[in-house]
């Protein structure tokens, strides 16, 4: 085969080194600067020469974020997952911002409140941002708003009755999204807040967003602390649910179902069935059946899971029932296997009084019993 071989002047395009990323990086005010990134280098040189580009003194104070909706902080642990082509933002570092923001929700202006708990419950879903607020005794300060805040500022829900409502709503977002990175146990919480989180259930049952984080908070502290499960199941009943399957949204119907769920799998085995007595007594299968599974939409996997899990939470109460052995002296439970047998069997059969001998109708009925699962 002929061999083509390149000019000695020519030449050939490499590809850029694996530990080198080029991306744009942005500063309010200026244009966005397009840099390569040496993943080798330490993060703090990078920021400081990003600083230094544009002037800016007390490198240590910053750091670079993801430009787009999650607004993640870049860390030593996750920095390999910037790709080439990345959009950057310079901002304030995740300890300064936490700071500035555990402050800022102390504001005595409403305004100025409320819109900084609608950027906390924002950053909060990033677990760098969430531990420095943490550190701060954040989640105390939010515990103490949402125990004191409606009592606090009662003349003001019928002033700003939606400013008072988009307050505890960000308010519950950004609790949720840090207890979410699981930093700081669930067991610490006071008997007020969970008074007060179950109080949301039936108060804001009309605010959607409130009623989903108050149901998200009851879920997680049943499933995850055995004395907040106490508390809770004195605080909530299964009356105070069941209306909220019978409305039109489907994420508040999904929550409603774990929250049932996780004080069905959390109740001791002697309240179980207590439990499912009530659950039966209130035609939950039947409000399920007609707001959920027979609604005019699809149903979710979430919703499909929970559904799943009560169904099998449900049917693990029969368990010791469909294990006991049935006692050969009782002809009550001889007529009722009998009967068992006969409709599964005696369609497909030769009809009653049939033909054959005695020993090939017991081999007949012992195949079908075992059929129907008898040993």
């Amino acid at each position: 085969c002929p061999v083509v071989l390149a000019p000695k002047n020519s030449s050939v395009a490499m590809p850029p080194p694996a530990d080198i990323v080029k991306v744009a990086i942005e500063w309010p005010g200026a244009f966005p600067k397009l840099m390569e990134i040496d993943q080798k280098k330490p993060l703090s040189s990078i920021i400081k020469e990003v600083c230094d580009g544009w002037s800016l003194a007390n490198h240590d104070q910053f750091a670079l974020q993801h430009a787009d909706s999650s607004n993640f902080y870049i860390t030593e642990k996750n920095r390999n997952e910037i790709k080439n082509g990345a959009i950057l933002r310079l901002t304030t570092s995740p300890a300064q911002n936490a700071q500035q923001l555990h402050e800022r929700i102390q504001s005595s202006s409403m305004d100025a409140k409320l819109e900084a708990l609608k950027d906390l419950a924002n950053y909060s879903r990033d677990v760098t941002f969430a531990q420095e607020f943490i550190n701060l005794d954040g989640i105390s300060l939010l515990t103490q708003m949402v125990e004191s805040g409606t009592e606090r500022y009662q003349k003001l829900q019928k002033i700003m009755k939606p400013c008072f409502g988009d307050m505890l709503s960000f308010t519950l977002t950004a609790f949720v999204e840090l207890m979410d990175h699981g930093i700081v146990s669930w067991d610490t919480f006071s008997v007020a807040f969970i008074k007060k989180i179950a109080s949301y259930v039936n108060k804001f049952a009309s605010d959607i967003s409130i009623l989903q984080r108050s149901l998200a908070i009851l879920e997680s502290m049943v499933l995850n602390s055995h004395d907040l499960y106490q508390k809770v199941a004195q605080e909530i009943t299964i009356g105070q649910l069941i209306p909220h399957l019978q409305g039109t949204d489907q994420e508040i119907q999904t929550y409603t179902i774990a929250v049932i769920n996780a004080l069905f799998l959390k109740a001791p085995d002697d309240k179980r069935q207590e439990m499912a007595n009530i659950l039966a007594q209130k035609q939950l299968r039947s409000i399920i059946l007609t707001h959920v599974i027979r609604a005019q939409r699809a149903i979710n996997n979430e919703m499909a899971h929970q559904l799943y899990v009560l169904q099998v939470l449900t049917f693990n109460l029969l368990e010791d029932r469909m294990m006991t052995k049935m006692d050969p002296q009782d002809q009550a439970q001889r007529d009722i296997i009998f009967e068992l047998r006969r409709i599964a069997f005696d369609a497909e059969s030769e009809p009653n009084n049939s033909s054959g001998s005695m020993e090939k109708r017991k081999s007949m009925y012992t195949r079908d019993y075992k059929k129907l699962g008898f040993i």
